[in-house]
């Protein structure tokens, strides 16, 4: 999948390039108009603040008061009303304090009552009528009860606060369905692993917004995670890696792996919150796990070490009889664990290197009269696919599954775009929709430098919630084919449960209305589903659950050049968020804002030295972002972050990268481009500048590049481990250079500033820093373009700034 390792990063299209040069310009951040920050945006407070929106809401007049002690009455004997009421009391618990009590009862005077009614048609369909006297959730099916008491939820803990104290509820009726059967999220524990605690807070979070499906990426070249008991070595050997080396050797031990009684216990409870576990085994590519633990079942013969490159390995599944027999008897303990009607079998980003030199694989063709590996691949998945189909399951895999022919028992899980799910649909298979870059929740949400690693084509949250999953080009008669849509969170940079849960929330709650409310004619209102949504925040945050506040922070852009500041008495700034929602409030004393703290209306002018600390708040009062700072002291005006550098002029930085590959903190994070290490200053002082000191950090080349390999630029090292070479007007340089000059100098034309040669790797500290005096250059003014060129050789760890700073005297 060109979104699953380094080719999620570089796109699908020649634009993504461009896109990419500029995403971490504070330009491209979108701000919010004084007015806008100053007012907030927020729908009527009339209007209930539900996510997902419901199919139908009838309001009325008056209010249902609801105390603590309230009853809750379930039908005798209707398990799965109990149940409900019960995830109803719990949550009801965690978000206010409020404490229920469900019991069988038939009382029409109980506050909460659940009624099961046959006549209500689907089994995610509920009825909710609320009267001064009542609320009573209708349902025919266990599903339905579960979504009707999670709508009452959000009607009875509409504000933040464990305070316990009765609530009042507008009177109103809800008939509600969801407009697809899939509404989904991936995790992917294969790269990083996660601990089964973690998954559970996430199915938890789930169906508060009425997500139905955790698809669980259980195997991969980095790690297999499901224990099957026939072949013990998959997790012996197959669930633990050693990380990337960046000199020095490498570290401990990375992985983990589910047993079946964990899963079993998972599925289960999943399962009482209305939730399916979709599990899958990536097959035939992504096998590298697979053929470390067991080199029968791979290709040539060999024996691999489990994977720690992120991206496309070579190593496939071996499809001969013996290699059959072993996915069967997988697929086995696979299905006696999920009784999901889908098994996920991957099918992508599949190099077909090894069969196409394999004499056994091409042996293998020639008898089945195949002429393509493509066409292997989808023999092999068809073969998979009778097998489920004989145990009363439903094959899916990746839109690669195409390729060869798509088999007839086969639904497909679009990534590389919609094409995947046109074809497919207009074919007569049902479809998922789960594109890459819109629903890949692995990727950055802002281009505020505080974000975590990821890779860096930013969707924000309001991108994830305009996006529909029907394709103009599925033919009307074959929409019935789309299933439903999927938000995908791959873990190559999610190593921790706090990061996992900043991927995915809160744009799972865009997911989750474009999943389950009716389609919108027309353009979709974003700021009221934000206003909808912020009390769903807080819900989420209860119990110190990780909640992105990405839409919501303040970014500082200012309103001067760099050398400008740094001779003004007065430094301009204005201040935005993503999102134009809220108010933001800002001080200048270096405390932290509050509600009472002055609003942003226009640009701030504020004495040299001052640090703004702004906050985005909820109309309410509440706040919406952690506080965020701008100094404008000099030493920080004359000096340049990570993520303030952009790409030189041969790439684009694709990347947000931890220092090593299973870093556990959020920070250092450094945006590279992999494939050319080199990165630009765009707004140098260098007319205030006599010196130069830059922090650099050496970090792991593990990104299987498979047939891309072509696209590295190697640099000539002149010294042992190649040199740092900083250059000033690269730009310039770069269009005016020839094609020879550019294949024999980091940056041909450019004003050399400085050159420094790399340290050993093996002995060396991973992070550094070079200073040197500046060469004394007059034309060289304020605003320059300064690139940082790396030189060391391909085959070693590779290199990217983490500070410069630019000293105003010499060393």
């Amino acid at each position: 999948m060109t979104a699953r390792g380094y080719r999620r990063v570089r796109g699908s299209s020649a634009a993504g390039a461009s896109i990419l040069a500029a995403a971490f310009s504070l330009a491209a951040f979108s701000l919010a108009t004084p007015a806008l920050a100053a007012s907030g945006t927020a729908t009527s407070p009339s209007v209930p603040a539900l996510t997902p929106w419901p199919a139908s809401v009838e309001q009325g007049q008056g209010t249902l008061l609801v105390a603590s002690g309230s009853a809750i009455a379930i039908p005798a004997g209707d398990a799965d009303a109990a149940a409900a009421a019960k995830l109803l009391a719990d949550h009801v618990k965690r978000a206010s304090g409020l404490v229920l009590a469900a019991a069988e009862s038939a009382s029409p005077a109980a506050p909460v009552r659940f009624e099961r009614d046959a006549g209500i048609a689907g089994a995610e369909a509920y009825r909710l009528r609320i009267t001064p006297k009542g609320a009573v959730i209708s349902a025919s099916a266990k599903s339905g009860f579960v979504y009707g008491a999670m709508t009452l939820l959000q009607l009875l803990t509409p504000h933040a606060g464990a305070d316990g104290k009765a609530v009042s509820v507008p009177v109103l009726t809800i008939q509600d369905s969801p407009r697809f059967s899939w509404r989904g999220v991936m995790v992917d524990p294969s790269r990083h692993f996660q601990p089964i605690e973690s998954v559970y807070a996430i199915v938890d979070r789930m169906v508060e917004v009425k997500l139905n499906t955790l698809h669980f990426h259980l195997a991969d070249d980095q790690g297999w995670r499901f224990e099957v008991k026939r072949y013990p070595e998959l997790t012996r050997i197959g669930a633990w890696r050693l990380p990337p080396d960046t000199g020095g050797g490498p570290g401990p031990k990375h992985g983990g792996f589910y047993t079946q009684e964990q899963l079993k216990a998972l599925v289960a409870y999943a399962a009482e919150r209305g939730i399916t576990v979709v599990p899958e085994i990536d097959l035939p590519g992504h096998a590298q796990a697979l053929v470390a633990s067991y080199p029968e079942f791979g290709v040539l013969g060999d024996r691999p070490a489990v994977s720690h490159d992120w991206g496309v390995n070579p190593w496939l599944f071996n499809p001969n009889d013996a290699g059959m027999t072993f996915v069967r008897n997988v697929l086995d303990e696979l299905m006696a664990v999920f009784p999901s009607q889908f098994i996920h079998v991957g099918g992508d980003e599949a190099v077909k290197d090894q069969w196409e030199r394999s004499p056994e694989v091409q042996s293998q063709m020639r008898k089945l009269g195949i002429k393509t590996e493509n066409e292997m691949q989808s023999w092999m998945i068809d073969r998979f696919g009778e097998y489920l189909a004989q145990h009363g399951r439903r094959l899916i895999g990746w839109d690669e599954i195409l390729e060869g022919g798509l088999p007839a028992s086969a639904s497909v899980m679009s990534w590389r775009g919609e094409q995947g799910a046109v074809d497919a649909a207009n074919a007569g298979h049902d479809v998922v929709l789960s594109p890459a870059p819109n629903l890949y929740l692995d990727n950055l949400e802002s281009t505020l430098p505080d974000e975590a690693p990821g890779r860096i084509s930013i969707q924000t949250m309001e991108a994830v919630y305009r996006y529909d999953p029907m394709p103009k080009g599925i033919d009307a008669a074959k929409a019935k084919h789309v299933l439903g849509v999927q938000g995908n969170a791959w873990s190559e940079y999610i190593v921790t449960p706090w990061q996992l849960q900043h991927k995915l929330f809160p744009r799972v709650g865009a997911i989750a209305e474009t999943a389950w409310s009716p389609q919108v004619a027309g353009e979709k209102d974003y700021p009221g589903f934000l206003a909808r949504l912020t009390p769903q925040i807080r819900r989420w945050k209860q119990g110190g659950f990780e909640v992105s506040d990405s839409a919501f922070g303040v970014a500082f852009t200012p309103t001067q050049t760099r050398g400008a500041q740094l001779e003004a008495t007065r430094i301009g700034m204005s201040l935005g968020n993503q999102a134009a929602y809220g108010t933001i409030r800002y001080t200048l004393d270096g405390k932290e804002p509050g509600a009472k703290s002055p609003a942003y209306a226009r640009p701030l002018a504020v004495k040299p030295g001052t640090v703004v600390t702004a906050a985005s708040f909820a109309p309410d009062g509440t706040r919406l972002s952690a506080p965020r700072r701008y100094d404008t002291a000099r030493e920080t005006l004359l000096t340049s972050t990570a993520s303030m550098l952009a790409a030189c002029p041969r790439g684009a930085q694709g990347l947000r990268v931890p220092l090593s590959a299973d870093a556990t903190s959020n920070g250092p994070a450094y945006n590279v481009n992999i494939f050319d290490t080199c990165q630009a200053d765009d707004h140098a002082p260098l007319a205030h500048a006599k010196s130069i000191t830059v922090s650099v950090a050496r970090l792991p080349r593990n990104y299987g590049l498979a047939h891309d390999a072509s696209a590295l630029i190697g640099h000539i090292a002149v010294t042992t481990h190649g040199e740092l070479v900083i250059s000033a007007g690269c730009r310039a340089a770069e269009k005016a250079a020839d094609r020879k000059q550019k294949e024999h100098a980091p940056m041909p034309g450019a004003t050399v500033l400085a050159a420094f040669p790399l340290p050993d790797p093996e002995t060396s500290p991973q992070q550094f820093t070079f200073t040197a005096n500046l060469p004394d250059r007059p034309e060289l003014k304020d605003e320059a373009d300064v690139c940082f060129q790396f030189t060391s050789p391909l085959s070693d760890p590779f290199y990217a700034v983490e500070k410069v700073v630019y000293g105003e005297k010499v060393k």
